[in-house]
């Protein structure tokens, strides 16, 4: 591995930080993004049955809103419920709680994106840098076959490495960014769906 380093050149060591970042960025999305820590199921049917009598205590709102993004949408309801009971109110409240978590939800998408453009490009000036050092080498020969070939070799082999090397790092960033956001999508999904029936339950509840 340290001899592919050293025949890629310089414009190696740029891929090299991008592909670590990508790699954190990847692991932390699949930690975070446990659907038990956006949407555990039963969550909504517990929340409707413990304020099914009325709204409930301040530490029962409080657990609800540390349990997961969705325990937080509800809970804005709950703590706007006790408020004011008017529907433009809740509605406004579960919203921005909503945006809230949705915030959440994207971090680091749009970096890890970045990580697979900035790849490919980074891939792309090795290819240039190398192969401006293999047709430097050529030229400077003065003539047709001229130069120095061990020169003109290693400008091949910086160009074909980064090249390489850029496409192994921006490929799968490209595609785990897809799947995340795919995922996200539908969690954002769920949690609209969810605020939507909790919050039905809640203009029930004030009457």
């Amino acid at each position: 591995m340290l001899t592919i380093i050293q025949a890629a050149g310089w414009p190696i060591w740029p891929l090299i930080a991008c592909s670590i970042l990508a790699l954190a960025l990847i692991v932390e999305r699949f930690i975070s993004l446990k659907a038990s820590k956006i949407a555990p199921e039963n969550l909504l049917q517990e929340a409707i049955s413990v304020s099914r009598q009325g709204v409930p205590s301040e530490q029962v709102i409080a657990q609800l809103a540390q349990n997961s993004a969705l325990g937080e949408v509800l809970a804005s309801g709950l703590k706007a419920i006790s408020q004011s009971n008017q529907q433009e109110y809740l509605q406004a409240q579960m919203e921005t709680a909503g945006r809230a978590a949705a915030h959440k939800l994207e971090r680091y998408l749009g970096a890890l994106a970045t990580m697979g453009l900035g790849a490919t490009l980074l891939g792309l000036l090795g290819t240039v840098v190398g192969m401006r050092g293999s047709v430097g080498s050529q030229a400077g020969g003065g003539a047709v076959g001229g130069g120095n070939p061990a020169q003109r070799a290693h400008g091949i082999s910086i160009a074909l490495y980064n090249t390489a090397f850029g496409l192994i790092v921006a490929i799968p960033a490209l595609i785990f960014w897809r799947y995340f956001r795919a995922r996200v999508d539908g969690y954002l999904l769920q949690l609209e769906l969810a605020s939507e029936q909790f919050l039905h339950h809640l203009l029930q509840l004030r009457r």
